[in-house]
């Protein structure tokens, strides 16, 4: 089982992205949906905590790395705030993995552990492009998608018997504070940045999802 990178050629070049997270986010994923059902098994929910804490819960995240990177560095203050937020987060992921106890047993461990290593680089390699937009876009796109996420979360939480805190993320960037001059290709980028963060997370998605059937056999 492997994650691959699905470089979407057909991302939106106006850089909306509540559009690609409407085509994209994790929201509408069958197994997203089936992890938020009250019948959903502990394995599974497990499984998922963990993956989710091997991608986004190590420091620095992919929102440091953008920070650190400041490509674009009029949205420095929204990424410092952003950056700040997101630690509470990964502090919530941490405890919520030690609740959730050890990874169930399933087939193919190894290639799903170098699967989810991949993941988390491309992740970086998008924090740390060098094409102005395109950071703004994956961060943005990380945010949103955050609120589909962390419903799982705290419904995993709720099951694991741990109470969630609140989630402090701040509203995403959907235009750039410098006026999404098109001559740029900032809003092009933006629209790159935000489907490429997207499709690595249906790519977990699906990733957990055959694990599951793997280990129902």
């Amino acid at each position: 089982m492997t994650i691959t990178a699905a470089f979407d050629i057909q991302h939106d070049r106006r850089g909306d992205i509540d559009a690609i997270l409407a085509r994209l986010g994790s929201a509408g994923h069958p197994h997203v949906q089936a992890l938020l059902m009250p019948q959903a098994l502990l394995h599974d929910l497990t499984d998922a905590v963990h993956a989710l804490c091997a991608v986004h819960g190590n420091h620095p995240s992919m929102i440091d790395y953008a920070m650190a990177r400041g490509i674009q560095l009029e949205t420095l203050p929204w990424l410092i705030r952003s950056s700040n937020a997101f630690a509470h987060e990964r502090a919530f992921l941490a405890n919520l993995t030690s609740a959730a106890g050890p990874l169930p047993s399933t087939p193919g461990q190894a290639q799903a552990d170098a699967a989810l290593t991949q993941l988390r680089h491309t992740l970086e390699m998008l924090a740390n492009s060098d094409r102005r937009g395109c950071a703004t876009g994956a961060v943005s796109a990380l945010i949103l998608d955050w609120q589909a996420i962390r419903q799982l979360l705290d419904h995993a939480a709720n099951r694991f018997g741990i109470e969630a805190p609140p989630e402090l993320l701040p509203d995403p960037i959907r235009r750039e504070v410098d006026g999404d001059d098109p001559a740029l290709g900032i809003a092009r980028a933006r629209g790159f940045g935000a489907t490429q963060l997207l499709n690595q997370h249906r790519g977990l998605w699906e990733l957990l999802e055959a694990r599951a059937s793997a280990r129902r056999g």
